[in-house]
């Protein structure tokens, strides 16, 4: 119990940085006539609570699909259904029909931080200090630590604070799934990540690590006894998730179909904004947009991912363990990221939160790819008003990682979790060692660059002949950090031989 109150002076901390984060300002601010994700979000309450389930996701003079339309699954519209009861009752004119397109008041600003704000208290923050907490072979110092930094990242607190989502919702109910494998809880494990799934399809990200564990571990148990009668439980706790979200829009096969063609809108192409994927990064220089067509833009997407999944994928359901399960989780979602289909410069979050959970057993790396994760969203941060807050809390995520983790110092191979594959190497050339000074080099210069184009970019205007020169910059740069972060967390997961064991949860 010795740690609680560093756990509670954690939360406290992260919570007081998020409501400062709140005061800034939002997507869309003041830019009619979409404005931004703040009224997408705040349109949706308007839409959930004056028309009836079967309307949602269906064009109509009532619900332009045009204006923010509904575009995430029935978790969410239920989320803005109760959202909307409580606006309902403090104003009205906040989600009234039409009217209220484009609503903005100091009340609704704090009403609409206040609702980021109990739903990340109430999903989020308790499964970040359970998961540190019952880490059990780290330290307390690496606990707290852990809680610290995950609780600062400013990545998430930007994009929910500033530019306003609820990633923390998906998240949170995603990182309640693993606390259920952890703890041999797979039903409810299993439930939680369905309701992660059914709040946002992103959380697809995260679904094939959490299938091929629990695939792997059925095949452990064996399909003749307890292994076949944990799938079966599986398959039935997955139905009926998904089943009871899906009830209103079950009856009908076309309402069915139109839902899912507004959460998975192939049509728009490969991507949209500047984003630190492979697909972005090749048009700068190739034209890919331009040279292919929609159909092979889509196959080759679909391509590239499944082949970058197959490696993790097929190792974690052969060897399941919750050390594999995690890594996995992180090299699952950037693969996603860097070669799926019509990815937003956001959907990095999804990688960055396996990530933390990592931060205890390999730092350095971790706090560096949180840095990264930040810095790619620049474009978007500066977009909205949120230069200041990016940097003052990206500074403070970098002086608290430093001081708890010490992610500067000396490096060894087993503080990079490359151990195994150094004794790999070594059979055939002896004299190998992991480059480990050439590593704090990088994150030297990274840190520089990222730093210099931070500054260059809210200082200096692009030239008139190439207005997104700081934006391509940013992406490009981003990138090769990605990739490099998508070959390491690999090559630990091919060549990580420890049962896991060691990393399970009481």
């Amino acid at each position: 119990m010795d740690d609680w109150p560093w756990m509670a002076l954690a939360v406290l901390v992260g919570l007081t940085v998020r409501w400062t984060v709140s005061l800034q300002s939002y997507s869309g601010a003041g830019k009619p006539p979409m404005f931004g994700d703040y009224e997408a979000q705040r349109h949706w309450q308007e839409i959930t609570w004056n028309l009836p389930a079967k309307q949602w996701y269906v064009n109509s003079s009532d619900n332009d699909l045009q204006y923010w339309g509904l575009d995430y699954p029935p978790l969410t519209a239920y989320h803005s259904l109760l959202c909307a009861f409580v606006a309902e009752l403090l104003d009205p004119a906040w989600v009234a029909l039409h009217t209220s397109r484009g609503y903005e008041s100091p009340g609704h600003k704090l009403f609409m931080r206040a609702t980021v704000f109990v739903a990340d208290l109430v999903i989020y923050v308790p499964a970040v200090v359970l998961y540190c907490y019952w880490l059990k072979e780290a330290s307390s110092q690496k606990k707290i630590a852990s809680a610290f930094c995950i609780l600062l990242y400013p990545g998430l607190l930007l994009i929910d604070y500033g530019h306003f989502q609820y990633n923390s919702v998906s998240l949170g109910l995603a990182l309640w799934g693993v606390l259920g494998l952890s703890h041999d809880r797979d039903i409810l494990g299993s439930l939680a990540f369905c309701l992660a799934l059914n709040y946002k399809q992103m959380e697809l990200y995260h679904s094939l690590p959490f299938f091929c564990f629990l695939l792997g571990k059925c095949f452990k148990q064996g399909f003749t006894g307890k292994g076949l009668l944990l799938l079966l439980k599986l398959g039935l706790t997955v139905a009926a998730a998904f089943a009871l979200c899906w009830l209103p829009f079950l009856t009908d096969v076309e309402r069915a179909g139109q839902v899912l063609r507004r959460l998975f809108p192939v049509d728009r192409g490969l991507f949209e904004d500047k984003v630190a994927n492979v697909w972005c990064s090749l048009h700068v220089l190739l034209k890919i947009k331009s040279r292919l067509t929609p159909h092979t833009q889509l196959m080759c997407s679909f391509t590239f991912t499944f082949l970058s999944l197959l490696p993790a994928c097929i190792k974690l359901t052969l060897q399941p363990s919750l050390r594999s399960f995690k890594y996995a989780l992180v090299s699952c979602a950037l693969s996603f990221f860097l070669f799926s289909f019509q990815v937003h410069e956001k959907s990095i979050l999804l990688a960055s939160l396996p990530v933390c959970l990592v931060l205890s057993e390999a730092p350095f790396v971790s706090v560096w790819f949180l840095l990264v994760s930040t810095f790619s969203m620049l474009p978007l941060l500066l977009k909205d008003g949120l230069a200041m807050a990016a940097v003052v809390t990206t500074l403070a995520f970098l002086l608290a990682a430093r001081a708890l983790f010490a992610v500067s110092g000396t490096l060894s191979e087993d503080e990079l979790q490359l151990t195994s594959f150094a004794l790999c190497v070594r059979r055939l050339l002896p004299a190998f060692k992991v480059p480990a000074e050439t590593l704090l080099s990088w994150f030297r210069s990274s840190a520089l660059v990222m730093g210099l184009l931070t500054l260059v970019s809210v200082t200096v205007d692009p030239p008139a002949a190439l207005p997104d020169l700081f934006s391509v910059l940013v992406c490009c740069v981003s990138f090769l950090h990605f990739l490099l972060f998508w070959i390491y967390f690999n090559v630990i997961i091919i060549w990580d031989h420890r049962d896991g064991r060691s990393q399970k949860m009481d």
